[in-house]
């Protein structure tokens, strides 16, 4: 059940949907209130801070509490994501709609399935649609927009818009909640460096901004140690290749890169858990051991990490999560306050899919 001062506050809009229809714009004192509704001058401050936040009321000086006019039917806010059946999904709406929740907010969750034609029917729908904030996973974000146009009208409407992940590079720099993928990329392959490994592939996703992150703190980090690279290290894949994935089993893309790539690897950096745990498939119906022939490590810290024969070593956020960030910066966004984009550090889980390699553990990809 909610707090007796929610419950209150939602009576209380109840009261100002009622009122300003009628014309009266002024809420009843905080003693009348108490009154009324029988409930003590804390609760109702309470109430009435929480309406103040959602932008309902406002507080004058000697005069009580008013109604700003916004509508009551305007407390949502939409989230759009690329697969809201993806696998960090879940944990990630939870946390967002737990947040704003507590706050008397509602959220409608759209999925673009990684297609630019389906955001922009999304945005498109929202255009004439009551909402107070956009939570926004741009659609492959490593390319420009053509939805820069809908974007843009949205926010001339007063639409606080907030990017989760990252934004096209045609977007005007806008408030983002991201990880440091840089860092990420850079932590992984040291720390595969430090347990003694010079031959390490990765694998990165190509149309999201965070694939070209990853990768490039992959290489700083080869880079630094002085361990020499070549452009056959990496795999890339894309959206198209993802949703054959989930959708078919389709793990064509990994093993023609396991069988094409003649190079010797003893360890691969993974874009997230959900491909490196097709890859330890993949390598195991190979014959290949999973740490002991080779090492495999990733981001995301998901259930996937834990899912298959061996658990994967991987990043995670930490708390507060991603989720829980962006809910709470999009209310800042809604109130009038100053945000910026924060980026949210990763943090090493070790779990065993990654040892020093052993003499034997050389292996030559393909016949």
């Amino acid at each position: 059940m909610p707090a007796k001062y929610i419950r209150l506050a939602n009576q209380l809009k109840e009261l100002l949907l009622q009122n300003t229809g009628n014309g009266i714009y002024k809420l009843p004192s905080e003693h009348a209130l108490c009154q009324q509704y029988h409930v003590s001058r804390q609760t109702v401050r309470a109430a009435l801070r929480l309406l103040s936040e959602e932008g309902l009321v406002e507080k004058r000086q000697g005069s009580g509490s008013f109604s700003t006019g916004h509508s009551i039917a305007e407390n949502n806010i939409g989230v759009i994501l690329n697969n809201a059946d993806e696998y960090t999904s879940p944990a990630l709406l939870g946390d967002i709609r737990a947040v704003l929740r507590d706050k008397g907010y509602q959220i409608q969750v759209y999925s673009t399935c990684g297609k630019i034609a389906e955001e922009r029917r999304i945005l498109q729908l929202l255009k004439s649609m009551p909402l107070r904030g956009l939570i926004a996973e741009g659609t492959r974000t490593s390319l420009p927009t053509p939805n820069l146009d809908l974007y843009e009208k949205l926010q001339s409407r007063g639409i606080s818009l907030l990017f989760l992940g990252g934004y096209a590079p045609n977007l005007p720099e806008s408030a983002c909640i991201k990880e440091d993928n840089y860092y990420g990329g850079y932590l992984l392959t040291k720390h595969l460096i430090q347990k003694g490994h010079n031959r390490i592939a990765g694998i990165f996703k190509s149309d999201d901004i965070q694939g070209p992150e990853r990768y490039y703190g992959f290489l700083s980090a080869l880079r630094d140690f002085h361990i020499p690279f070549t452009d056959e290290q990496s795999l890339w894949y894309t959206s198209s290749h993802l949703t054959s994935l989930e959708k078919k089993s389709d793990t064509g893309f990994l093993t023609s890169f396991l069988r094409k790539n003649r190079h010797l690897y003893t360890a691969v950096v993974c874009h997230n858990d959900e491909i490196a745990y097709w890859l330890i498939r993949e390598l195991g119906y190979a014959r290949i051991r999973v740490p002991e022939d080779i090492s495999i490590v990733s981001f995301d810290n998901s259930y996937m990490s834990d899912l298959g024969p061996v658990r994967i070593t991987t990043l995670s956020h930490g708390e507060p999560h991603m989720g829980t960030v962006a809910a709470r910066t999009i209310l800042k966004m809604i109130r009038g306050e100053t945000v910026s984009t924060e980026a949210l550090s990763w943090r090493l889980i070790s779990k065993g899919s990654d040892t020093p390699p052993s003499k034997n553990s050389l292996l030559v990809f393909g016949p």
